[in-house]
């Protein structure tokens, strides 16, 4: 091979070794940002709970923990709606049903 050829080999190596790094940079910013929204989001979740717990910064965790087994366990189950197949939207309760002929 000449030398000019293993030059553009070399380099084309470099340019594989750069974009690689920049693939694990990118790779990196992308999972930091997850953990940081689901950080985010339990926060919120968890104030939004909180809001709802009387005297809920005396408490301790398990406590929590039980409270709010309890409190799922014994719900009754939530009321079946019509929804739409592709949107998973409650479907409007009036009018027409195209599939019955019902209305």
């Amino acid at each position: 091979m000449s030398k000019s050829r293993l030059d553009k080999i070399a380099s084309y190596e470099e340019q594989i070794a750069e974009l690689n790094n920049r693939k694990k940079q990118e790779m990196q910013k992308h999972r930091t940002e997850e953990r940081k929204a689901r950080t985010r989001r339990l926060i919120e979740r968890g104030a939004i709970l909180e809001s709802f717990i009387p005297n809920a910064d005396s408490l301790n965790n398990e406590q929590v923990k039980t409270l709010l087994q309890e409190a799922f366990d014994t719900a009754p189950p939530p009321a079946k709606t019509k929804t739409s197949a592709q949107s998973g939207v409650p479907a409007p309760s009036g009018g027409d049903d195209c599939m019955t002929g019902t209305g």
